[in-house]
């Protein structure tokens, strides 16, 4: 019996190549799906939220100077912001924003994405706080002020001039240097002079922005009502154009605390019990070159930082017949044209403080 035989079909030229490709075509869909997956599952974990408090309060966080970026996410994860820092950095590398986020004291909302958290330190808004200088005090008390602001860090500046700096509330950063402060006032007060210099009344005997700080601290130390510093202002500038001393007691004792400052404690004169006094004959008469009853005009230097409204009142004064005025037992002043309306005044006040006195 013949035996058949049957021939093996031939193999198809291509197809271990064709298996190959479908094979890197297969690799490339699945890559393409995991890089897919990746983005989106990045993208999620981007914008997905943080850590909640309890309480629902924001975190404060502190980034130093010079923090990197593996730095910055390691305070954040410490104060709870974060719950891995690998995120927060490449979360910083997506946005673009590593070299871009600054230091500074931030607080960060709780539940805060990473997105959220990257743009608030790359916008830089730390947290500002309040430092109110009040008008009215020398440059040595406000370089005494700051130095006991514990917000601020540095040396305070020395040798900064009387009356300089501008009395108000400036907001500032955690660390910011106390030297940087001093400036901004300085800053402040030229800004403000300058500004109301240009709208000065005319025929005001105050012939520069200098004149006007002197006369304006003056206008700060003799009343402590805000309604009464224009009037003030008006007696002084009557004064000063009939060339009348101004005779004014805030000058005499900044005199005298300049040459003997043992007799005073923080811009008043004291006993030697450290009790506030009045001001003596023999300093009434004393040679100080700060003393009005003494000179003719305005004294060599301002006596104080005058804030805003002294300055604003020198160089815009109301229309006024007033060159006399003494306290009036209410914390205000009683004003005269003429010096028996002033001696009647006078009288009244030495009777309210002989009744004070009993």
């Amino acid at each position: 019996m013949n035996e058949t035989s049957f021939d093996t079909p031939p193999k198809k030229k291509g197809g271990a190549l064709k298996i190959l490709v479908l094979l890197f075509l297969a690799l490339i869909v699945l890559a393409g799906g995991l890089a897919a997956g990746g983005y989106f599952y990045a993208k999620k974990e981007l914008v997905a939220s943080g850590p909640v408090t309890e309480d629902g309060a924001d975190r404060i966080v502190t980034i130093p100077n010079g923090a990197s970026v593996v730095r910055m996410g390691n305070v954040l994860q410490e104060a709870g912001a974060i719950e891995d820092t690998r995120y927060f950095r490449v979360a910083a590398k997506y946005l673009k924003a590593e070299t871009s986020m600054k230091a500074g004291e931030y607080a960060i909302p709780s539940g805060a994405s990473l997105e959220e958290i990257v743009k608030i330190l790359e916008e830089g808004k730390s947290l500002l706080y309040p430092v109110t200088i009040p008008e009215g005090l020398t440059s040595e008390m406000i370089l005494a002020l700051l130095a006991g602001e514990v917000i601020l860090s540095g040396e305070v500046p020395k040798d900064i001039a009387e009356g300089v700096m501008l009395p108000d509330t400036y907001m500032v950063s955690r660390g910011e240097s106390r030297a940087n402060l001093v400036k901004r006032m300085i800053t402040a007060q030229n800004t403000l002079i300058d500004k109301l210099w240009s709208e000065r009344q005319g025929g005001i005997p105050v012939e520069t922005k200098r004149d006007a700080i002197i006369l304006a601290s003056i206008v700060e130390k003799e009343t402590g009502l805000a309604e009464e510093r224009p009037e003030v202002a008006a007696v002084f500038t009557n004064r000063l154009r009939r060339s009348m001393r101004l005779e004014t007691d805030p000058t005499i004792i900044y005199g005298v605390c300049m040459l003997h400052p043992e007799r005073c404690q923080n811009g008043r004169l004291v006993d030697r019990n450290g009790k506030q006094r009045g001001i003596r004959r023999s300093e009434l008469n004393m040679e100080t070159g700060y003393n009005t009853y003494k000179i003719p005009a305005l004294p060599p230097g301002p006596i104080c930082s005058p804030g805003k409204d002294a300055i604003a009142a020198v160089l815009n004064p109301p229309e006024s017949n007033y060159i006399f005025f003494v306290a009036d037992g209410t914390g205000g002043h009683a004003f005269a044209e003429t010096h028996a309306q002033h001696l009647r005044n006078v009288a009244n006040w030495r009777r309210i403080e002989k009744q004070r006195k009993q």
